[in-house]
């Protein structure tokens, strides 16, 4: 954890805390203490291809399967490493995440499904105000773990819309509306594509994203996302 004896002297005074119970973390831990880590409320989606949240795609057959890897519930531990994400600059969380949920996937055999990882542009005026793109953040984890090429400028958003935060269903679909367009077709054509969010919820801006990505020749389509939301 400490590479020098300051470090280490720091880690005493000020030791790093497990960002959901704020207990201090060992040797070892990431982000979470071990307790929290155990009680990550997975959807273990990617055993089972056929699920709920692929049938938000089933517009575009080219999908051929969508992944959250967390269940979203109010004030509890996913909301919280999402804020840490999105709100307190916290980069590590995504990459973190990235890295478990890649480790997964692989170990069930999708990085033969895949040839290319494309995370879910920002508007480049929430770019320049965030500092970063947080699905940029989880895909570059998922990208090392999977050991796949990750392409964070292949969809440009074309298009500032509102936050879709208080919106309803129709008002998101609306939102989000001819938002995307790929910037370099050469690189798509017959590409497998893993597509990357943060959070899906009715699939409005994801869906957006595939049809860009399907009309520029993307052979297949896979979905994966930190977390669902309903």
């Amino acid at each position: 954890m400490f590479n020098n004896p300051f470090h280490a002297l720091l880690g005493l005074i000020f030791p790093e805390v497990c960002l959901n119970c704020r207990a201090p973390r060992v040797r070892g831990e990431k982000m979470l203490c071990t307790n929290c880590l155990a009680d990550l409320p997975k959807t273990n989606f990617h055993l089972l291809r056929d699920n709920t949240v692929l049938n938000k795609f089933a517009a575009y057959p080219e999908v051929s399967f969508a992944y959250p890897y967390l269940n979203f519930s109010k004030k509890g531990i996913v909301q919280k490493l999402l804020h840490e994400l999105k709100y307190e600059g916290n980069e590590e969380v995504g990459i973190i995440i990235g890295r478990w949920f890649g480790s997964e996937l692989k170990k069930v055999g999708y990085d033969k499904e895949i040839d290319i990882i494309v995370p879910v542009p920002l508007h480049i005026s929430k770019y320049r105000t965030r500092g970063y793109n947080q699905s940029e953040v989880f895909a570059r984890g998922l990208a090392e773990a999977l050991e796949i090429e990750m392409a964070p400028r292949l969809i440009k958003r074309i298009k500032k819309t509102m936050t879709q935060t208080r919106k309803g269903k129709v008002e998101r679909w609306e939102n989000v509306d001819n938002i995307f367009k790929v910037t370099d077709q050469t690189n798509l054509n017959n590409k497998k594509v893993l597509l990357v969010d943060d959070v899906v919820t009715t699939g409005a801006t994801l869906n957006s994203c595939i049809e860009a990505l399907v009309k520029s020749g993307a052979q297949s389509i896979g979905v994966v996302t930190i977390a669902s939301a309903d």
